[in-house]
């Protein structure tokens, strides 16, 4: 009998195992490649989950079938593995089909907050960073942020910081809530880092977070890179500060440059 408890439990371990595996499958599958050209812009993104599948996701999403414009995305979706993952995945998804229709952002993002409140639990809310580009040259960069921690927009020649905040909550929380679409102009050189909150809540031995701040300092020493070094030696720098830490969470960047 305990030898058949034993191949019942090591079997549905297995099982377990098999399950999770395609999840994490199927999240890469709906991941874009890491690098993106847009006209003149260079984009970089990648993800680093906390455990075998997470919440987050980055997505480069083409707007109609003229090659004109681009949507960027990032998002977190609450809480932390398989059901964390199934609402990342519902988002993207839902935001992948949405620009077939070329739905403007605020509405856009109205109907994916009544979506999320609709199909997930009051408590499995996400917050969402979404913005457009063109191939317009005055370089206009249109955006909404749903509660997502504020992305960074460095300007080159005067080195000015602005934060990108919130323009409406988080998504599924109140049905009825609104959200504004803001804009900033790129101008050749001008960089904006978009990121989880994982990089500042991530912890080391001595239970520090990384914080924003050390965000901010990174992400101004590094500026000049190219969006692929940047996001790449930012990732690098949380992850050694996190090797020993108390707490770890999904860590994603997005790099945006005009060249």
């Amino acid at each position: 009998t305990s030898k058949i408890k034993q191949w019942r439990a090591s079997s549905s371990q297995r099982d377990l195992f098999d399950k999770i595996d395609k999840a994490r499958q199927l999240q890469r599958s709906i991941l874009p490649e890491h690098e993106y050209f847009f006209h003149d812009y260079e984009i970089y993104g990648l993800t680093v989950p906390s455990e075998y599948v997470g919440g987050d996701f980055f997505d480069y999403l083409e707007i109609g079938g003229e090659g004109d414009r681009v949507g960027i995305t990032l998002g977190d979706a609450a809480s932390k593995g398989v059901a964390a993952a199934a609402e990342a995945m519902y988002i993207s998804g839902a935001l992948r089909m949405a620009m077939n229709f070329e739905i403007k952002i605020t509405p856009l993002m109205r109907k994916l907050n009544k979506l999320v409140n609709k199909i997930f639990k009051d408590d499995k809310f996400s917050s969402l960073f979404y913005c457009e580009l063109s191939n317009d040259s005055s370089g206009l960069c249109l955006f909404a942020n749903a509660g997502h921690n504020p992305p960074l927009f460095l300007k080159r020649k005067s080195n000015e910081l602005r934060l990108l905040n919130p323009t409406g909550p988080v998504l599924g929380v109140a049905p009825k809530a609104h959200y504004a679409t803001e804009s900033v102009i790129f101008e050749k050189g001008d960089v904006l880092l978009i990121y989880s909150d994982g990089l500042c809540d991530s912890t080391n031995e001595k239970e520090e977070d990384f914080g924003e701040e050390r965000v901010r300092e990174l992400f101004f020493k590094l500026r000049k890179l190219p969006p692929k070094d940047m996001a790449l030696r930012l990732m690098e720098k949380v992850i050694k500060f996190n090797a020993k830490g108390t707490y770890s969470d999904d860590k994603t960047i997005v790099v945006i440059k005009k060249n």
